[in-house]
């Protein structure tokens, strides 16, 4: 008995000294990546922001991801900013914190961009702002985006992020699901190429409309691509399900996906595909 007690007493003493030690760890100093677990020194992450085991993409903001992508780029829109239609408790406040973190007012960051010369409408939606969430403003900035593309006869590259619909503006936030899907379609009978990336995480209301209506589908490595979460899911179906079911890995088998591309890689293979993107190349 008393060995038991002293052996419960070290244990408890390795509890509180490891949590002493994680005390004294600032936070973001290290970086698990969520996929294969590897720790990573914030520090060694280059400006992609992957694992160098799994290439799975951290998440980044819309203006980080500028940095390596494009050559010129010159902001649409930049005025718009979220409402607060329902008067939701505490939603000021989450959008003023949103705006700091990522530096853009509302949650996708659209314009004109140019890679290797070749110019085309561009947006980015940010996960550092609410989850990169669906609400009016976004929807009205990816609308323009589509209606400024199709004008100029410029393909469009989307890059999507998103948790989905934003719930604090209600039914509206899920309204934009049509506007922006009908500015899509008018682009695509214009006879301009639709490209998006899938980023972690793309769900929701995303996924169901205009991130799935696109000519080309890609995905980086491991991003999470599907409609419902894991837990809604086996709540509605009263069973587990894989924990890869959403992995664009697992996507692109069953014809969702065309085709993973690294970060590293993006930037060339877009170049490659707006070649046959539209007319007007700059």
């Amino acid at each position: 008995m008393k060995l038991f007690q002293h052996n419960n007493t070290l244990t408890e003493n390795h509890v509180k000294a490891d949590k002493l030690a994680d005390d004294r760890v600032p936070d973001g100093f290290i970086k698990r990546c969520p996929k294969c677990r590897t720790e990573i020194f914030a520090s060694k992450l280059d400006n992609y922001a992957t694992c160098p085991k799994c290439h799975y993409g951290f998440r980044i903001s819309a203006k980080r991801r500028l940095d390596w992508l494009v050559d010129e780029f010159e902001e649409w829109d930049s005025q718009l900013k979220p409402s607060d239609p329902l008067d939701f408790p505490n939603y000021q406040a989450k959008i003023a914190k949103a705006q700091k973190i990522s530096q853009i007012n509302e949650s996708v960051l659209t314009g004109l961009a140019k890679i290797n010369q070749r110019q085309f409408a561009l947006g980015i939606m940010d996960p550092t702002f609410i989850m990169g969430s669906l609400g009016q403003m976004t929807g009205e900035k990816l609308a323009r985006l589509f209606e400024k593309a199709t004008e100029q006869r410029l393909p469009v590259v989307l890059f999507a992020a998103s948790g989905g619909a934003r719930m604090q503006e209600g039914i509206l936030s899920l309204m934009q699901m049509a506007k922006v899907s009908n500015a899509v379609s008018k682009h695509s009978k214009a006879g301009l190429l639709y490209i998006v990336v899938l980023t972690d995480p793309t769900t929701g209301g995303v996924t169901a409309s205009f991130a799935t209506e696109a000519d080309i589908i890609l995905a980086e490595p491991h991003a999470i691509v599907g409609f419902a979460g894991k837990r809604v899911i086996e709540q509605t179906i009263h069973e587990k399900v894989s924990p890869d079911l959403q992995d664009a890995e697992n996507v692109i088998k069953h014809g969702f996906i065309d085709n993973i591309v690294k970060r590293q890689d993006e930037k060339k293979l877009l170049s490659w595909l707006l070649q046959f993107g539209g007319e007007n190349n700059g």
